[in-house]
């Protein structure tokens, strides 16, 4: 199952984060979590590898729980890799008096963050991204989506 099909199944009450955001990773691996985007998912939330892309997904308490719900179920060795895949890739997270959360090494080197990024809402998620890969992949809609938003917004 890919990541939209969890989103869509996860019946969140917070899929209204959004806007893009420009931050630093400081040396410890902290980073300064945008305050909209803080209060929206509440005091303690979690980051985890994203599915789909070299980013970091940042969801809700209430998401990550329906999320688990999801993938528990999934049976034999498809269910143990991608319960591997989505539990050993996350970590809860709750920012400092700063707003600011510490973002563990092993997902700093995953989704190749060092000092510049972009934190970016898409709805039921946050993504936190690496700003050169923001640039890369996320300036331009390819083919395959705007075939997709043809058939959305006829």
């Amino acid at each position: 199952m890919n990541e939209a099909a969890f989103e869509d199944e996860m019946g969140c009450t917070d899929c209204d984060l959004t806007g893009t955001y420009d931050h630093n990773v400081d040396e410890k691996g902290r980073l300064n979590f945008p305050a909209k985007l803080r209060e929206q998912l509440g005091a303690t939330f979690w980051i985890a590898r994203s599915f789909t892309d070299k980013c970091l997904a940042v969801y809700s308490a209430e998401n990550w729980k329906n999320l688990m719900r999801q993938i528990k179920d999934i049976p034999g060795v498809k269910g143990d890799k991608v319960r591997r895949w989505i539990c050993s890739g996350a970590a809860e997270v709750t920012p400092d008096k700063q707003g600011r959360i510490l973002i563990p090494q092993a997902l700093r080197r995953f989704a190749e963050l060092e000092k510049d990024v972009v934190v970016a809402g898409t709805g039921r998620k946050a993504e936190i991204w690496n700003s050169q890969l923001w640039q890369e992949n996320n300036m331009e809609l390819d083919d395959e989506t705007l075939d997709v938003l043809d058939n959305v917004l006829l």
